[in-house]
């Protein structure tokens, strides 16, 4: 038998490498890492993510998604969240800064707009001209330096096409955007050139665009506490974070939607406002720095929320799924994450994903 194999040059695969070929391409094509886990029989999905880490951050994080996977035939699912960006200021291998996504229907919201946050939103299947609503959490760099590049590129690819941006943000957001892109900001000179170069003129008309060319207007506005933004199927309400008061203010998302209600803290300590904005909500995504033991040690707890922290946050809130995103250098090389897993779910009872950068989530 073994010499009718070799010869015949047949791929010899064990029932362990049966599991492990079938269980690979679902992952890279999208299909929903739960029923992937499901499916294997592991008892937690984020068993699934540490084992087959090749798909999910090489061949997943390469994958151009179109919101068409085994699981979506019949179109895109109602509400799904897209991490954009999974980490911090310090630059890994697999994360940098914070930006996600979140599709309602046809409509895409987006928050926060960390580095390389608008290549990321094209790898992960979306582009720049689907988002109307860009909310941020506060403007650190790791979350809005990205803005200029999302904006013009925006601008651009609409030809004159669809309805301006809407921008919303605590205090800083309307300044920002004046600066970036209004008349005597630092991007000015681009969107001259674009509106009245005879060359750009050219390209705009063939993308479709009627001249002349209207420069890029995008409402923006600074925001508090309170509902901010709504849609056909979304409503948007905020709350404040504690981070890094009183240099710059602070805010978390929640979004409810015919759906599920999904939360995003941005970078914020554990805190009564964030925990009452998160009442009941389907899904949080929440800042993770580090083991919060490491982070007690060193004193970098304050400000911030850590396994446990964000743990102990989401049960006393009674989320029912938790998405941990902006984890640092640390714990991103701490894979895999079995044993913080372990110890999470001693004093939280839902569902804990740690989040790869590209990962889709239904909520």
């Amino acid at each position: 038998m073994a010499f009718l194999v070799n010869g015949l040059e047949i791929l010899r695969l064990t029932v362990l490498g049966l599991r492990h070929s079938n269980a690979t391409p679902g992952l890279v094509d999208g299909i929903n890492s739960k029923v992937v886990a499901e499916a294997l029989g592991h008892s937690n999905v984020t068993i699934t993510l540490d084992l087959y880490s090749h798909a999910t951050r090489n061949q997943l994080c390469q994958q151009r998604y179109t919101g068409y996977s085994y699981l979506h035939q019949g179109g895109p699912t109602m509400a799904e969240v897209f991490v954009l960006g999974g980490g911090t200021p310090t630059p890994t291998e697999f994360r940098f800064g914070s930006a996600h996504a979140l599709r309602v229907g046809e409509e895409v919201l987006m928050f926060d707009c960390g580095p390389a946050a608008t290549h990321k939103l094209v790898k992960a299947g979306l582009y720049p001209t689907q988002v109307d609503n860009l909310f941020f959490t506060h403007h650190h760099f790791d979350h809005n330096i990205d803005y200029p590049c999302f904006l013009l590129c925006r601008w651009d690819q609409a030809a004159g096409k669809g309805s301006e941006l809407n921008v919303y943000g605590p205090k800083l957001t309307e300044e920002i955007t004046q600066k970036v892109i209004g008349v005597g900001g630092a991007f000015e000179s681009d969107w001259q050139a674009r509106v009245n170069h005879p060359y750009s003129q050219q390209v705009f008309v063939n993308r479709g665009g009627t001249l002349p060319r209207i420069p890029p207007a995008p409402k923006a506005k600074d925001v508090g506490v309170g509902e901010v933004a709504s849609g056909k199927d979304w409503q948007v309400t905020t709350a404040l974070a504690e981070h890094c008061q009183p240099y710059l203010d602070s805010l978390a998302y929640r979004v409810d939607t015919p759906e599920g209600s999904v939360i995003f803290t941005g970078d914020t300590q554990p805190c009564d406002t964030v925990r009452e904005l998160a009442r009941d909500a389907d899904m949080m995504l929440c800042m993770c720095w580090d083991e919060q033991s490491v982070m007690e040690t060193v004193n970098e707890a304050r400000g911030q929320c850590g396994t446990t922290g964000a743990a102990q946050l989401a049960q006393e809130a009674g989320v029912k799924k938790l998405v941990l995103v902006h984890m640092g250098p640390n714990l991103s090389r701490d894979t895999p994450f079995k044993r913080h897993v372990d110890e999470m779910t001693r004093m939280y009872d839902g569902e804990i994903i740690f989040s790869e950068e590209l990962m889709r989530i239904e909520v």
